[in-house]
């Protein structure tokens, strides 16, 4: 028996070390998408430090600052249903270049902003850019890297969670001098990844097959793709009241709430690329999915209890759903890019049209909700929005299952 145990586990831990081995050695080009991706993401959590410093010197409410958030992903998801015509046509590497001058251009413009309405529309055009660059560089990193798509997910979710833990620091740092720098930075970094992936960045061939436009929402008609995606939406609309609506209630200047989604993003980062692939390999994709939703319910629960009334408790609950988004975030990924027949960039547009609208609608609904109600009321319903995205992670628990990893 335990000689068959043996037997049992050796691939297992072969693999591992294939991975982790992998993992390291990576052509130049994916580590330099993959930097690039970082500066990218911290596009996603920069504003949080200052969302009260841009109400306060624009004159603006919670809910007209949190459109920063909505304008920005929103225009994310709809313009994640031509990426893949795009690219199909142009090839990755000029797509991203596309993209990458965008945010620089449109983050630019955002240091510039008189007004709320103008900072709103210009992350509109910087939503444009992030949704070029991002939808692509995952499938240029999928395509360059080395180790297998596993293990080009994990350096692109590493990519993510780094993204979205210097985000709030960036911000913080430069925010706490002015509130116009964070921005002005962040088109500075996108300048240097630009110049960056121009010259480290072999030419990518274009597909044989040019995507269609419709070709992201026919992905959405595999049911597994299409669980994912709904399940994504929910989830993405607690993980962006955390995010978006969190800032408001801290009662911190801009160094302080920059210090807390700091520790938010690193455990982010650490949980995604360190914990999600071990409890997976040790309890399943769909179970470990349900299990951390179920506990990011929770966390959301306590939240609402929390709010208003000890900050403490919030800063600690904001951290432990980190480690909880961290986990999550790398099985909604790879469940996305996996579970489906479609091409990747195909069933990833799909998946991310679906998914960022969660992240469009939760922050002014969160915020609304806040100013009629309470800052208590904005947690509770994202609490409800979980129970939603478990409902059709379990519900579909059949159409993921062909996923599964080997169990160990």
């Amino acid at each position: 028996m335990k000689g068959q145990l043996a037997d049992q586990l050796q691939p297992a831990e072969e693999t591992l070390e294939a991975e982790k081995a992998s993992f390291l050695k990576q052509p130049k080009a994916v580590w330099a998408t993959a930097i690039a991706a970082v500066f990218a993401f911290m596009g996603i959590g920069l504003v949080d430090p200052i969302l009260p410093a841009i109400a306060k010197n624009l004159q603006a409410s919670p809910s007209q600052v949190s459109l920063l958030f909505t304008s920005y992903f929103l225009v994310t998801a709809v313009a994640m249903l031509v990426t893949g015509f795009v690219s199909s046509r142009i090839g990755g590497k000029k797509t991203l270049m596309i993209g990458l001058a965008l945010i620089v251009v449109f983050a630019s413009l955002s240091g510039l902003s008189g007004s709320v309405g103008e900072l709103v529309g210009f992350r509109a055009g910087w939503g444009l850019g992030n949704a070029l660059f991002v939808a692509t560089a995952l499938a240029v990193i999928v395509g360059v890297a080395s180790g297998g798509t596993g293990t080009a997910i994990i350096l692109y979710e590493a990519a993510l969670g780094l993204g979205i833990s210097l985000g709030p620091l960036l911000g913080a740092l430069l925010g706490g001098w002015q509130w116009r720098a964070p921005f002005f930075g962040t088109a500075v970094l996108m300048a240097v990844s630009f110049i960056a992936l121009l010259a480290l960045l072999p030419k990518t061939p274009t597909p044989a097959t040019k995507a269609r436009l419709r070709d992201p929402l026919l992905a959405l008609g595999h049911k597994g793709l299409r669980t994912t995606a709904a399940s994504a939406l929910f989830y993405n609309y607690g993980f962006f009241t955390i995010l978006a609506f969190t800032p408001f209630i801290l009662g911190m200047d801009a160094y302080g709430i920059g210090a807390v989604f700091f520790g938010w993003g690193v455990a982010v980062a650490v949980f995604s690329v360190f914990v999600a692939p071990l409890l997976q390999r040790r309890f399943g994709t769909t179970n470990v999915l349900v299990g951390t939703l179920a506990a990011l319910l929770l966390d959301l629960v306590g939240l609402g209890l929390a709010a208003g009334h000890s900050v403490t408790a919030v800063v600690v609950l904001v951290i432990v759903a980190g480690a909880l988004l961290g986990i999550n975030n790398t099985l909604y990924t790879e469940l996305a890019m996996e579970v489906s027949d479609s091409p990747r960039p195909v069933a990833s547009a799909g998946y991310n049209f679906v998914r960022w609208m969660g992240g469009a609608l939760a922050p002014f609904v969160a915020a609304q909700l806040g100013e009629h109600f309470g800052p208590q009321v904005p947690f509770f319903a994202a609490a409800l929005a979980l129970a939603f995205a478990i409902l059709v992670a379990a519900g579909g628990r059949r159409f993921l299952k062909s996923h599964e990893p080997h169990l160990v």
